[in-house]
């Protein structure tokens, strides 16, 4: 059955929920139903997130959204489809950005407002190996001593595992509930369900139905679409074919337009297809630093095919 509404694990689908200006009653009550009430947010003002040194091979697999709220505080909100490598070093990268931009010239007292980092993860952590943190949704961490008291409250990292989210619409019963459920399904509705009747969600389900997009966002929406696509069939690939320690959170620089429908030899991680694919597909492995041994087991090209690039 063909889709009525927008995939928003993409990166098209994702700003037009929640990163566009007329989005920003949606990102609002979506943020509100992961803060307790003392931090609810009254209004937001969408940044520019070209400081937090993204590059164009990072955009494949990790998607932001920056705001400020009305007191000043900073909101980072990404989407991230696969696992990386340091993944957790990553977003605490992240949020040096909006600490460090509030610094000021002269004398400064150092007085920070909060940062808060959002995760919303298509995969699950591997280190939690015991209840209740195995199977939880929401990870919210903090700062804290060796008595488990928090040290500074103003930094915030809030992650949301959605594969560990299996409520049925008859069980949900928070509003956090409620937007996890229309996160994940979305793509699978063909009508509203009954319990989405507020006016938030009536703009959310309007601003995701295909049939509204104007031309241009439908070639945008394609294109985003067929990356996400692209990377899932890479990333599903090498979590079944392949031991996760050859490539794990390294494909992500990769072209997946060209390696996506490419891999076809079922072993050895071999990808069939053109002399030129495997030597570009290569060359974004070296700039990667993916090791000459791996390169070769990705490619199928000779040690001294490699050397030349």
């Amino acid at each position: 059955m063909k889709a009525k509404y927008i995939n928003p694990f993409t990166d098209f689908g994702f700003k037009k929920i929640f990163g566009e200006e007329a989005s920003k009653p949606l990102l609002i009550d979506f943020l509100n139903a992961l803060l307790p009430q003392p931090d609810k947010i009254v209004d937001l003002n969408f940044k520019n997130n070209g400081q937090l040194d993204q590059t164009d091979l990072d955009r494949k697999a990790i998607y932001d959204i920056y705001c400020e709220n009305e007191k000043g505080e900073k909101f980072i909100v990404e989407l991230q489809k696969a696992k990386q490598n340091y993944f957790k070093e990553r977003t605490i990268y992240y949020s040096t950005f909006p600490i460090r931009e509030q610094a000021e010239k002269g004398e400064w007292n150092y007085n920070l407002k909060a940062v808060y980092c959002v995760g919303i993860l298509d995969f699950t952590f591997d280190d939690y190996e015991s209840e209740p943190e195995k199977s939880e949704v929401v990870h919210t961490i903090k700062l804290k001593n060796q008595n488990g008291k928090v040290f500074y409250e103003k930094l915030t990292f809030i992650y949301l595992e959605m594969p560990n989210f299996k409520l049925s619409e008859a069980e949900l019963k928070t509003r956090l509930d409620k937007w996890l459920y229309f996160i994940k399904h979305l793509e699978d509705f063909q009508t509203i369900p009954a319990i989405f009747s507020d006016e938030i969600f009536n703009q959310a389900f309007e601003k995701a139905e295909l049939a509204k997009l104007a031309p241009a966002d439908w070639d945008k929406y394609e294109y985003s679409l067929k990356i996400f696509r692209d990377n899932k069939a890479v990333f599903d690939y090498y979590d079944t074919a392949i031991d996760g320690a050859f490539v794990e959170g390294k494909l992500k620089g990769f072209n997946s337009g060209i390696l996506a429908g490419k891999i076809a030899g079922k072993h050895e991680g071999r990808i069939e297809g053109k002399l030129e694919e495997k030597l570009e597909i290569a060359k974004s492995a070296k700039k990667m630093g993916l090791a000459i041994e791996d390169i070769i087991k990705l490619t199928g090209l000779t040690k001294e095919d490699i050397d030349k690039l």
